[in-house]
């Protein structure tokens, strides 16, 4: 599995390592900017991230920006609906109106509060078949 954690917070990219580094390669960005080439590049190199962990608070292009130009580049790249990357938004944020955001349109498979339960972000690989 690849992953691309995008998280400004140095302990949170910290321990969102610590929970995935087991289960695949991750790689990771502090910024939109920096998660939007690394997501393009992987798909140019047909090397594509099977899963973005992505903030939502960042200085700059936010999550919820990166994640609109995240799902544009798949559609520009002609990913089908059903190879797309997962992107689980990983964020302090649990307002309505974030949520409906990430859900509709933005295109996210998950959205998660911090602080990340372990278990429950296993869990979620499990169910969207990224582990076993």
């Amino acid at each position: 599995m690849r992953v691309l954690i995008v998280e400004d917070d140095f302990t949170s990219r910290r321990l969102m390592q610590k929970f995935l580094s087991p289960y695949g390669d991750c790689d990771v960005a502090v910024n939109g900017v920096e998660a939007i080439r690394a997501f393009n590049i992987a798909l140019g190199e047909n090397e594509p991230y099977n899963l973005v962990c992505l903030d939502i608070m960042m200085p700059g292009v936010d999550g919820q920006g990166a994640l609109k130009t995240m799902r544009g580049m798949e559609r520009d790249f002609n990913v089908g609906r059903q190879d797309e990357a997962k992107i689980f938004m990983t964020t302090a944020l649990d307002s309505a109106k974030d949520v409906l955001d990430a859900y509709y349109r933005g295109g996210c498979t998950e959205y998660l509060v911090k602080p990340i339960d372990k278990k429950k972000l296993l869990g979620l690989l499990k169910e969207h078949g990224l582990m076993e």
